[in-house]
């Protein structure tokens, strides 16, 4: 940080993995290969960069904050062969055009986007089969939540899991960290299953969780216009009570839900 006259920006989420005793952990839960092209998110100093440049075919770092860029060219600078440096906001870069496809996305992603990152590349790199994501505590325990838990249940965990098995790694301490953020950390590790839900199921659920406090036929009626006797039809059609809320339904029951209406 002195080197490069870096100052974190805490408008921009920026709490910079220092800590490298981490790295080993991270690569093993992301399973690196040689053989990966990995999409990293939020590169910071370029710490994880580093280290995920020397193992695999070739990387991807994504940074918003252009003052980050010499640090982290120089943290690139051994693997110019087999890195790209995108200086973009990872919200509006086109995940199609690079080049080679990710296969893994490995990053310490930036609070603030940190779940909507996860769910726009499961639903726009088809190519991608794992992601291992350094998030806010809340972020990822609602990712791996289930309907038991039903206070974290809901629309991330839903769209995350009907593609993807889902699972917190391990929490992170706030030590690994400048400056050391407010709030918890943990490893999450979510693993594809299958494609993506086609838009019309991701809206679906996005409907059935809108009103948490309605029944799911309440609330899909209110926010996505089909009348509540028919989803309460097909919730009995599946076996479960017509006066259901969404968070009672596994995504599969969802899934299965929706096909039927």
């Amino acid at each position: 940080m002195a080197q490069f006259s870096v100052r974190p920006r805490r408008s921009l989420g920026q709490n910079f993995l220092i800590d490298s005793n981490l790295l080993g952990v991270i690569g093993r839960a992301a399973e690196l290969q040689p053989a990966d092209v990995v999409l990293e998110i939020g590169g910071g100093l370029g710490v994880l960069s580093e280290y995920l440049a020397a193992r695999v075919r070739h990387l991807h770092v994504v940074e918003l904050d252009v003052a980050l860029a010499p640090a982290l060219r120089d943290a690139l600078a051994p693997f110019a062969a087999n890195s790209s440096l995108h200086l973009i906001d990872a919200m509006q870069l086109d995940l199609a055009v690079l080049e080679p496809p990710p296969s893994k996305i490995v990053a310490n992603l930036p609070y603030g986007i940190a779940a909507s990152v996860i769910l726009r590349t499961i639903e726009e790199l088809d190519t991608a089969s794992l992601w291992l994501a350094m998030v806010q505590r809340e972020v990822g325990e609602r990712f791996a939540a289930t309907p038991a838990n039903r206070a974290e249940y809901g629309i991330p965990s839903v769209l995350a899991q009907l593609a993807c098995d889902v699972k917190v790694v391990r929490r992170v301490p706030r030590s690994v960290f400048y400056p050391s953020p407010r709030v918890d950390s943990v490893l999450v590790r979510l693993v594809r299953r299958g494609p993506a839900p086609p838009p019309e199921l991701r809206a679906f659920v996005r409907a059935a969780f809108a009103h948490r406090r309605k029944t799911l036929a309440g609330s899909i009626a209110q926010s996505g216009g089909i009348e509540p006797d028919r989803v309460r039809a097909a919730l009995e059609a599946i076996g479960k009570p017509p006066g259901l809320r969404a968070e009672s339904l596994s995504p599969t029951e969802l899934r299965l839900l929706w096909e039927l209406l």
